[in-house]
């Protein structure tokens, strides 16, 4: 009986940090450049980060379409769209899922903002977000606050789905009341 808890203790161990120690590209600073990017949306459009410049981007990195947690957090940012249409602020979601995932995730949570099909991995691993177990590859929760100018101003690494659209805009209203002169 000792034994099997003391397996399942080190293959639950193994399943929260090996995603973190197999993930080594580094997430970019804050205050650098957002890494540019052109991606695929479920709207059948190509979306590239400069063509929000003027604007407040959140891009925000996830797991898997229709799972509770990306679902969760999916829910939270669609609620709150109006909220950031106020703060001249878009939601880009990017995960590794193919478009139509997309579709169908979109379809089934009733989302209106983009998401984005990272199936090449080249933006996840660009903005340090894609966790790498071997054969399996996916977006690490992440989310980059780009300033209209196309800096990234707050990098968010630990993200809980629950709380986090509304921790985004207390931040983008800390931002943006500093930027006033």
């Amino acid at each position: 009986m000792l034994r099997i808890v003391l397996l399942l203790l080190v293959l639950i161990i193994a399943v929260l940090l090996v995603p973190r120690l197999l993930s080594r590209s580094a997430t970019p600073a804050e205050g650098s450049g957002a890494p540019d990017f052109t991606l695929p949306s479920q709207e059948g459009t190509s979306v590239s980060l400069k063509d929000y410049r003027g604007k407040w981007v959140v891009l925000y990195f996830y797991p898997k379409d229709q799972t509770p947690g990306c679902s969760r957090e999916a829910h939270n940012f669609q609620v709150d769209q109006p909220k950031y249409a106020e703060r001249n602020a878009v939601v880009l979601g990017v995960s590794v899922d193919s478009v139509d995932s997309h579709k169908k995730f979109c379809a089934k949570e009733g989302l209106n903002f983009k998401l984005l099909a990272d199936t090449d991995h080249k933006v996840t691993d660009a903005y340090g977000s894609l966790t790498n177990l071997g054969l399996v590859k996916f977006a690490a929760r992440h989310t980059f606050l780009i300033d209209p100018s196309g800096r990234i101003a707050k990098a968010y690494t630990s993200v809980d789905p629950l709380k986090h659209s509304g921790e985004v805009l207390a931040e983008l209203d800390v931002l943006q009341k500093a930027a006033k002169p």
